[in-house]
This record gives C-alpha cells, sequence and structure tokens, in this order.
C-alpha cells in the first residue's frame, strides 16, 4: 500500500462510534459484499458494527434482530447473492410509531451512524427517519424511556445510503448495486435460448425486469443483438408493428435463422398502453407465421452469485460509507454514495431522489439494434480497415461488430484485416458487410484472427496493401502490442506517406496494461473466470478445512487481474509486479494465516500475479508455505492459465466493446472529412492519432480498500487525439524497449 493511503487509513479513528448496517426492499446481488465492507471497514477504524436483520422491520422489533458484528461473522459473504442479513418491507416505520420505536432500539445500543442499502423508497425513509430524530428523542425522554444524558450523546443521526438495485433506476449513480449481475443471468439465458431458437429457426419474446427503468433491456438487446427492444423511456410511434415485422421479414431473407425480441416488463406504446410480450407473440405470428415462444425471466434475474464488477463496486461504495460516516458532522445531510464516471463519490441523498430519470443516455445506443440505420446515411468513398493485435480478449468480436456496423451506417465501405498485421503485409483483407457480422458479439476469442506481429519489420508490404485497397483509415483493436504498432505506424510516417491516415486503437487485452485508460475490453470477463474459479476453490477448502491455496494469474507485468480479483474472490493476499515484496513479507503471510487457522475461518486465498518475481515463483511460494506451516495447514497451488481468456464475453465487456468502437468510428468519420483534401486523406500529423481511452488512468496498488477501475458511464467517452510530441514523450515514459525483453524473457 502507498505511504500516502497507509498514513490516511491510520489517521481514521472511529473509537466510540457506532454504526449499523441493514439492507431494504428488493435484494440485489451484491448487497452482501457492501455489508461486508461496512462491517471490516468499521471494525477496522475501531468502531462497533451491528446488523440490522430484517431490514426497517428489524429496528422497528429490535430485540436479537439488532446484533454486533464480528470480523468472521462476514466470511465467505463475498460469494453469496441476495442479502444474508434479510430485508422486508416495513408497514409500521412508515407511521410515526414504529419510528418512535426504531429510535428507541438505537439509542439503546449508542447507534447514532446508519448505513442503509436499498433503492430510493428505503434511502428516502432513512432521510425522514434523520429529519425527525430530535423530536423522537425528546418524545422517547418525556415518556421516560431515555434520560438527558442520552438524548445528549446521541443527538445527532447520520445516514448514508447505497443504491442496491437491479434496475439501475436511481439517479446520480452510474450504476446500481446487482444490475451487472442482472445482466449476468439474462445474457446466460439468452445465450442458451439462441442455440434452441437456431435448430428450429423460431422467434423468441423475452421479457425482462424494469417496470419504469429500460436499462436492463436496452445494454442486454446490444449485448446479445437483437432485433427489436421496448423500453419505457422510448414508446414506439404508431406504425410500429409494421416496422418490427418488415425488419424481422428482411433478417430471416437474409438467412438468419432466429429473432431476438427484448421487452422490458414496463413497456409501453406511445398511448400509454402496454406492450406485452403476449401481444408481441400474436402479432409476430399472425403476420408472419414464425414459430415464436415467449419467454419470462422474472426473479430470476435478481438471483445467483454477484458478478466480479458488483463485488468491486459494493465493496467500493461500503468503504466510502464508512468513511462519510466518520467524517460527518451536526450539520452533514444524509448523502448517498455513487459510481460516477470512474469515481465513488457522495452526493445528496434527497436531490438524488427527487431527479427524474431519464435514460437519454442509453437511448443513442438504438441505432446498433436497426439495419434501416444504413439506410439513412449517404454512401462515402472512404474505406476503412479493422484488425486485432496481440493476445485475444473477450469481446473484440463485439468490437469489430459495432465497427462494421456504425461504419457501414456512416457510408463507408468496411475491410477486415485477418491475422493482425501479419495479414495486413500477406494482403489477407478482404471487404466485411453488415450480414458478416452477425451473431459475433457473444463469441470469445478473435474470429477475425489475431497474432503479436508488430508492423516494423513489415512496413513496405503494409504500405503497398494500404495502396492495393485504398485504405483510408485503420481501426486498430487490441493491448500493449496494438499500442506499440500505432507508434511504429507514426514514427513512419516521415517515409511513409501512406500512413498518414486516421488510425485509432481500442483497448483490448485481459491484462489491462494499456496506458492512458482505465479499463480494456476482455478484462471485466477475464475477472469473472477469475472469481468464479475461486468460489469454488474456497468451497472445496470449507470442507477439508485448514488449507491454503496459491493460485497464479495471468496478466505479465500488470498486477490488475490479481489485485482485482483478490479483492473480488476474498483473498488473504495478493503477490504483484507493482509492489515489491521480500522475504519477510511473505513469513509475515504465513504467520498469519497461521493465527487464521484458530478461527472459524480455516482456509486461506492467495493470488499470485504470474511475473511478480522472477525468483519467488509460484513453485516457490507453494513450497514455502508447506514448509513453515507444516503441522497447522496444508497447500495446494493452481495456475489458471489461458482459461482466463477464454469463454463468452461478459455483458460488460460486450457492451464496453460495442460502445467503445462506436466512438472510435465517429471519430474516425470526423478525421476523415477533416482531412479530406484534393481527392485524397492526407491527416495531419498531430491530430490523426487517437486511442478510444477511458477518462483516466490510474494505479491500483495492492491492499487499497477501493479501487477506480472502469469508467461505467462510456457514453461520455471521446477519443482525444494525440499529439506528436506528446507521442515521443509518451514512448520513452512507457520504455518500450524495456518492456520487449521482459516479454521475451
Amino acid at each position: 500500500m502507498p505511504s500516502d493511503t497507509k498514513k490516511f487509513f491510520e489517521n481514521l479513528s472511529g473509537a466510540g462510534k457506532c454504526i449499523a448496517v441493514l439492507t431494504s426492499g428488493g435484494d440485489a446481488q451484491g448487497m452482501n459484499a457492501a455489508v461486508r465492507a461496512v462491517v471490516r471497514m468499521g471494525i477496522y477504524v475501531g468502531a462497533k458494527v451491528y446488523f440490522i436483520h430484517e431490514g426497517y422491520q428489524g429496528m422497528v422489533d429490535g430485540g436479537d434482530n439488532i446484533k454486533e458484528a464480528t470480523w468472521e461473522s462476514v466470511s465467505s459473504m463475498l460469494q453469496v447473492g441476495g442479502t444474508v442479513i434479510g430485508s422486508a418491507r416495513c408497514k409500521e416505520f412508515r407511521t410515526h410509531e414504529g419510528r418512535l420505536k426504531a429510535a428507541h432500539n438505537l439509542v439503546q445500543r449508542s447507534i447514532t451512524n446508519l448505513c442503509v442499502i436499498g433503492g430510493d423508497g428505503s434511502l428516502t425513509g432513512a432521510n425522514l427517519f434523520r429529519e425527525e430524530w430530535s423530536g423522537l428523542l425528546t418524545e422517547l425522554l418525556q415518556q421516560g424511556l431515555i434520560d438527558e444524558e442520552a438524548v445528549q450523546k446521541n443527538s445527532t443521526l447520520h445516514i448514508v445510503g447505497m443504491v442496491g438495485s437491479i434496475d439501475n433506476d436511481f439517479c446520480g449513480t452510474d450504476m446500481t448495486i446487482g444490475t451487472d449481475s442482472a445482466l449476468h443471468r439474462i445474457i446466460e439465458v439468452v445465450d442458451a435460448i439462441t442455440t434452441t431458437a437456431q435448430s428450429h429457426q423460431r422467434t423468441f419474446v423475452l421479457e425482462v425486469m424494469g417496470r419504469h427503468c429500460g436499462y436492463l433491456a436496452m445494454v442486454s438487446a446490444l449485448a446479445c443483438g437483437a432485433d427489436w427492444v421496448f423500453i419505457p423511456e422510448m414508446p414506439p410511434e404508431d406504425g410500429w408493428e409494421d416496422s418490427m415485422c418488415q425488419k424481422l421479414s428482411e433478417n430471416r431473407a437474409d438467412k438468419k435463422r432466429l429473432n431476438i425480441i427484448i421487452v422490458a416488463e414496463g413497456a409501453i406504446d406511445c398511448h400509454n398502453k402496454a406492450v406485452t410480450p403476449d401481444y408481441i407473440k400474436d402479432l409476430v405470428v399472425r403476420r408472419l407465421g414464425f414459430d415464436t415462444r415467449v419467454t419470462i425471466l422474472g426473479h430470476v434475474q435478481r438471483g445467483g452469485t454477484p458478478s466480479a464488477f458488483d463485488r468491486i463496486l459494493a465493496s467500493r461504495m461500503g468503504v466510502e460509507a464508512v468513511l462519510a460516516l466518520l467524517e460527518a458532522s451536526a450539520n452533514t445531510p444524509a448523502c448517498v454514495v455513487s459510481l460516477v464516471g470512474n469515481q465513488a463519490v457522495r452526493l445528496p441523498l434527497m436531490e438524488c431522489v427527487q431527479m427524474v430519470s431519464v435514460c437519454a443516455a442509453e437511448t443513442e445506443d438504438i441505432v446498433f439494434l436497426s439495419i434501416t440505420a444504413a439506410l439513412r446515411h449517404p454512401q462515402s468513398s472512404f474505406n476503412v480497415a479493422v484488425l486485432n493485435v496481440g493476445a485475444p480478449a473477450a469481446g473484440m468480436n463485439a468490437a469489430v461488430r459495432s465497427a462494421v456496423r456504425v461504419g457501414i451506417a456512416e457510408g463507408h465501405k468496411m475491410f477486415a484485416v485477418s491475422d493482425g498485421f501479419e495479414g495486413f503485409y500477406k494482403g489477407q483483407i478482404k471487404e466485411i458487410k453488415w450480414g458478416d457480422v452477425g451473431g459475433w458479439t457473444g463469441q470469445g476469442g478473435s474470429l477475425l484472427g489475431t497474432k503479436r506481429t508488430l508492423p516494423g519489420k513489415h512496413l513496405e508490404k503494409i504500405a503497398e496493401q494500404i495502396r492495393i485497397h485504398n485504405i483510408n483509415a485503420l481501426l486498430v483493436i487490441g493491448g500493449f502490442e496494438a499500442l506499440e504498432s500505432l507508434l511504429q505506424l507514426y514514427e513512419a510516417r516521415a517515409d511513409y506517406e501512406d500512413f498518414c491516415i486516421p488510425i485509432c486503437m481500442l483497448p483490448a487485452t485481459i491484462s489491462n496494461n494499456v496506458p492512458g485508460t482505465d479499463l480494456s475490453i476482455g478484462a471485466d470477463t477475464s475477472l469473472n473466470a477469475i472469481v468464479e474459479t475461486c468460489d469454488r476453490i474456497k468451497q472445496s477448502a470449507s470442507g477439508t478445512k485448514r488449507r491454503v491455496f496459491i493460485i497464479e494469474t495471468m496478466g505479465g507485468y500488470c498486477g490488475y487481474l490479481a489485485t482485482v480479483g483478490g479483492l473480488a474472490a476474498g483473498a488473504d493476499t495478493v503477490y504483484i509486479y507493482e509492489e515489491a515484496f521480500d522475504i519477510r513479507d511473505l513469513q509475515a503471510n504465513v504467520e498469519h494465516l497461521t493465527q487464521k487457522m484458530k478461527t472459524s475461518i480455516q482456509r486461506g486465498l492467495v493470488l499470485r500475479n504470474e511475473n511478480c518475481n522472477e525468483n519467488f515463483t509460484t513453485d516457490f511460494i507453494y513450497q514455502l508455505y508447506s514448509e513453515e506451516g507444516r503441522g497447522v495447514f496444508d497447500c495446494r497451488k493452481n495456475i489458471l492459465g489461458h482459461m482466463q481468456q477464454g469463454g463468452a464475453p461478459s455483458p460488460f465487456d460486450r457492451n464496453f466493446g460495442t460502445k467503445v468502437a462506436a466512438k472510435a468510428m465517429q471519430w474516425i468519420t470526423r478525421t476523415l472529412k477533416d482531412s479530406y483534401k484534393g481527392g485524397k486523406v492526407t491527416a495531419h500529423l498531430k491530430r490523426s492519432l487517437s486511442r478510444a481511452a477511458v477518462v483516466r488512468h490510474l494505479e491500483f496498488p495492492r491492499g487499497a480498500g477501493f479501487l477506480c477501475f472502469k469508467a461505467s458511464n462510456t457514453s461520455n467517452i471521446t477519443s482525444e487525439a494525440v499529439r506528436d510530441e506528446q507521442l515521443i514523450d509518451f514512448k520513452s515514459k512507457l520504455q518500450l524497449e524495456e518492456y520487449n525483453q521482459q516479454t521475451a524473457m
């Protein structure tokens, strides 16, 4: 942990303070991770932390519903869906008498700090409780239930909220706890349905949750490549039945064997009439005669294990909530911890509750679902090539699909390059059309093929292929090798005029080691693979007891996967390249695990980045732990390997790849128009090389309680051109030659 961060936490003190945490309203995956973070952060700073079971009902009833929490009591909660402390809708708390009982129960335990995890209704109730607090204490004093000293000691109630809702329907935060996990459940079902639908050439109408907010429907439609989507925020105009049936009919004519229609449960038409799955089914059967089925997902979306994203999000929010309570004064208004862009921030609770939720940020993405988008743009004379470079990463295919279809919609002719720059100089280039990328969104790996070959040794042949195919712009999707490729092409512009074209890179690597972006395409899928494996390993250890697992993750010299995977899986320690460690640190960790085996949590989990230390290898650490823990615990080791690169992309990576590729194509279109002069494209050196990167680049130190690991509001991503003098300085900072030497070892 960096010294400034460590000093910050050491200066925090919660001594003498009591914090209570409760979950209220509908449950959501990730709530347990938030509860765990509040408890452990509270205990870490010296505060007493209490569970309030069964939400506000437990607060009103008191007794055993309010129990002090311990460090061990929140063990093994990360991977559990729902909320283990229970949630209930309490009518009694809505009455003044109910809130009076709740206040009495809190005062008896000196609880003046309340952390509420729930929706807008739960948070509104908490704020009302806070506003009435002084009056409630006065009533309790008058009734003789508490004394004057208790009134003085508990004079102020501090409230901090966290939003747990799978609908993502709360204003002020880009993502709510549980949304990403719900998307996982939806996409799992859609992927399974797709196989049976293709077998029988069926149309499936799926209803997802979202009574007032169409986020789940919209994003899942993008993530699975649905034909049509209905959301409450965008009621279809009159005649939508004709448009939809025409679209479905055209897709079948193009030899597509299935149709997917996503409907939010609150979908309505322009006359405020409900658009139901059964109505859509009857319409398709009546007009087109297609074999059509309806699937209503229901509460499946609320269940299951939380995703890696939800675990990290909830943990970050829980830590920030405790910090907010520690720093609150008598005049501090109730706040809600939100995710804005890339940061966990505190916003005034009631301002967020009172805001009207609008889905404007997502509605632009409807273009991906409509084949008619290509017909609304005039044809251009520009040819754009897209290729993958480096190792495969889940989500690459979604990015290629998005780039191809948006490029065609912009009027460009799109070309696909097979096998990266190796295929480029060999002439493996062909035109790719709208229908060629159908069904690519859910495919893992790289369907175009990808190689680590850099262009530096083949510049002459690559320039020749650019001339042969009249390529006017390049979109390169890949990791660190892709970044270095762009720099090589940039430096070659002085010798090859053919490279003076707009070139844009999308970061796609599971290692997440591309400078300038918080997250790369593929990292989320890899994290979920790591976390799922760790969950199973921990479950096996629960039966054997007294066992420590050493798990090696990928990532090269970047510790992102190990660090964030360790946080999401509840690891005891993580070893990464960025944070040096020695034999004393290893010994201290062994001693920690030895002491841990004396508690009720008799297992250990250690994650090691593959290149964290050339001497302290996975085998060395395994042997050291085995020897030093002899008689106390035994060890097992697991090298996860390339399973971290495989599998279907997560909903986040599908959506992320789709969005950043669209932004990249928009940048390419603008730059092409600006640089087209005299019948040819001659891009200015200072404004024609770009990375479609996410807002800010941050370091990821091991042991941090809250990590800024993604910018969820990707609709605000801009592809900002990098100036030539910045690129030269950027390359020296990256020390690419040193990196290549390390990689080759």
